[in-house]
């Protein structure tokens, strides 16, 4: 068994991945008897963890949000920053970075006392980002359908399809994804008795409904994939180009939309993923320097396609007059 100390931040990093644990299976994962788990808990209650218990046959453990902030070594004004910086992150359009941005919003989230999210959300509010991504999903939403999904909880919310009045939807929901600058919900429709995604910028009020469901097998490879089909979105490009450029450059000119590496020698390597191909080019036509198309084949040849359009607008040259 592990000692006091290792054993608490375990029973902490537990309490944060699930809305709610019953007691012995959480006493049974710590490998410990339910009388220490009782201990353990008031331990990180001491320390200014909200942790609250439920008796009887559902009884257990969640971690709720506090009155105060728990010790997390941020003031409030960290706390409020790394709230916001997580929203922008998790629409930022950067591949990878959006989902786990998400999880960490979510975890933030859960333990900000309700003055503190305030703040977060006024913030959020009046901030306008030059981010080329999609609309703007609230904090709000984005956890409590993050924290659904984690919990295999259902979820009802109020859905505004194109052109059409919003209507109540009750669902089990499933997975996030984030595709083509949008978020969406990928869940089976309790209403329509199939799977459905749904776009969370057309969300409004989710609430969770306490009631837990067994998860059903999703007729697609994965939840991306499934958006992909039911959207008909088009599939994402990854221009991968070598650019006679530093880094320092490159970064300030196209950085916040792709990922830049040094390649020595004032060179570096901008990786850029976008449906549209005509976005890439934009960007490196802004950056004013020459570059090499290391991938994919389709990219050069919209550039060739650009480069043939541009050559035809600027008239005769004087080898033709």
């Amino acid at each position: 068994m592990a000692n006091t100390s290792s054993r608490a931040l375990r029973l902490l990093s537990l309490l944060q991945t699930h809305r709610h644990w019953p007691g012995p299976e959480l006493a049974d994962r710590l490998e410990v008897s339910e009388r220490t788990l009782r201990r353990d808990v008031d331990r990180l209650r001491d320390l200014g963890y909200p942790v609250q218990a439920s008796r009887g046959t559902d009884g257990g453990y969640q971690l709720a949000p506090g009155a105060v902030l728990p010790p997390l070594l941020l003031d409030d004004e960290e706390a409020v920053a790394l709230a916001v910086g997580m929203g922008d992150a998790a629409q930022s359009g950067i591949a990878g970075v959006e989902e786990a941005a998400v999880r960490a919003l979510t975890k933030v989230v859960q333990v900000l006392p309700p003055r503190l999210r305030a703040r977060v959300d006024a913030l959020r509010a009046m901030t306008v980002s030059s981010s080329p991504a999609g609309p703007i999903v609230a904090a709000g939403i984005l956890t409590a359908v993050a924290q659904a999904c984690r919990d295999e909880e259902r979820l009802r919310f109020a859905y505004a399809a194109r052109g059409a009045a919003p209507t109540e939807r009750e669902v089990e929901p499933h997975r996030l994804v984030a595709q083509g600058g949008r978020w969406y919900l990928v869940a089976y429709d309790l209403n329509r008795h199939d799977w459905r995604s749904f776009r969370l910028d057309r969300v409004t009020d989710p609430r969770p409904t306490g009631a837990r469901f067994l998860p059903r097998k999703l007729p697609a490879e994965d939840a991306a994939a499934f958006v992909h089909t039911s959207t008909g979105a088009p599939a994402a490009h990854t221009v991968r180009v070598l650019v006679h450029a530093p880094e320092a450059q490159v970064q300030r000119v196209v950085g916040q939309w792709g990922t830049v590496e040094p390649a020595g020698d004032d060179r570096c390597h901008l990786t850029m993923i976008s449906a549209s191909l005509d976005w890439p080019a934009q960007a490196l036509g802004n950056v004013g320097a020459d570059f090499e198309v290391l991938g994919p084949p389709e990219f050069t040849a919209h550039l060739r396609e650009w480069g043939t359009r541009f050559v035809r607008a600027s008239g005769p040259t004087a080898e033709g007059t």
